[in-house]
């Protein structure tokens, strides 16, 4: 357990997702310092530091880490692992932006070095603590729909390539649509489907939209060089004998954008975005739907909460380092599926 007034945080990258989520929202505890930060771009790190009152701007991540107990990683994926491992190694506690690694070694790797260390490694799939998982959750574990036996995940936005950042560069990111947005609905839908692992993947990966001379309504970027995948379709067996049809894109032509996840056990269905749940029995199918769900805090807040807690009082992950590493192992096996053009046993 952690033994400290205030648990002193450093930021490693103070790009968007940094200065626009999990900054303000860390504020917002009395017992967090935001104490440090750390950028490639230290004119950026000094502009942020200034601006958000941040004491400590450090050009060398190694010279930040006796100033902080605990560090915050918003860095291209290409750079999750291996600043992940240093600061474990350095004893610091760990939450990183999602996905956890670029392939299942890289995750692998900082499992050790978690464990080795004695630290928490939190991984940021913030899905998890949206209303809808949270009552989705308790649905499950109450036994309503019973065992889940085919699961349905769409992650779909219409014309919506990133034209920012670095969200098409392969290097940097390992990937596009799949890697930095479908993971989101791919780990809330394991997470409802419980302790279960992947055995088999076959899927295809598309780019053909994206390269073409058509609208994208989120700013703009190189067509020519555009080497990530927009969209991408797969079938995922899971050890228990269960199903997942999975697709993702940032650029389909649909009518709008989806986010969408229902669960077919073997007493009900769930659909959880709708938060409805399908009934059925001898003379009579019903469908209940929730009106109300008890959540007061925000996914961004309870999040925070989740880290900080286990820093502090040494309670559960709601997203663990083990969890997390399968999410990347389903990834890592839908790019070389749809590469290799065959099922990918695992």
């Amino acid at each position: 357990m952690l033994n400290m007034n205030k648990i002193r945080l450093g930021f490693i990258g103070v790009g968007g997702i940094a200065t626009g989520r999990h900054i303000p929202t860390f504020r917002t505890f009395d017992e967090v310092e935001i104490a440090a930060v750390h950028d490639v771009d230290i004119k950026r790190a000094e502009k942020v530091a200034e601006e958000l009152g941040i004491p400590g701007v450090f050009a060398d991540i190694e010279d930040m880490y006796p100033h902080v107990d605990a560090i915050v990683i918003c860095t291209p994926n290409k750079f999750h692992a291996e600043l992940s491992i240093n600061a474990m190694d350095n004893g610091k506690h760990v939450l990183c932006e999602k996905p956890m690694a670029m392939t299942t070694e890289e995750c692998n790797a900082m499992i050790e070095a978690e464990k080795r260390n004695g630290v928490r490694l939190h991984i940021a799939y913030h899905y998890r603590y949206m209303k809808e998982a949270i009552a989705s959750k308790k649905i499950i574990e109450r036994g309503m729909i019973g065992d889940p036996l085919v699961v349905r995940v769409r992650g779909l936005r219409r014309r919506k390539v990133p034209g920012w950042g670095v969200f098409t560069n392969y290097d940097l990111q390992g990937g596009g649509a799949l890697i930095d947005y479908g993971c989101h609905l791919l780990d809330m839908a394991m997470y409802l489907m419980g302790d279960v692992k992947p055995v088999e993947v076959s899927s295809t990966t598309y780019n053909h939209l994206s390269r073409t001379n058509t609208v994208n309504e989120w700013g703009h970027f190189n067509r020519d060089t555009f080497e990530v995948e927009d969209h991408v379709s797969a079938f995922i067996r899971f050890n228990n004998g269960a199903t997942m049809l999975f697709e993702t894109s940032w650029a389909a032509n649909i009518p709008e954008d989806e986010n969408h996840i229902s669960i077919s056990g073997t007493k009900a269905g769930l659909d959880v975005f709708n938060m409805q749940v399908n009934q059925a029995d001898e003379d009579l199918m019903t469908t209940m739907r929730i009106d109300y769900i008890k959540v007061d805090e925000t996914f961004s807040r309870l999040q925070a909460e989740d880290f900080i807690s286990a820093i502090k009082y040494e309670t559960p992950l709601t997203v663990t380092s083990e969890e997390a590493k399968e999410v990347s192992k389903i990834i890592e096996a839908i790019y070389l599926s749809s590469k290799e053009q065959r099922s990918i046993r695992l």
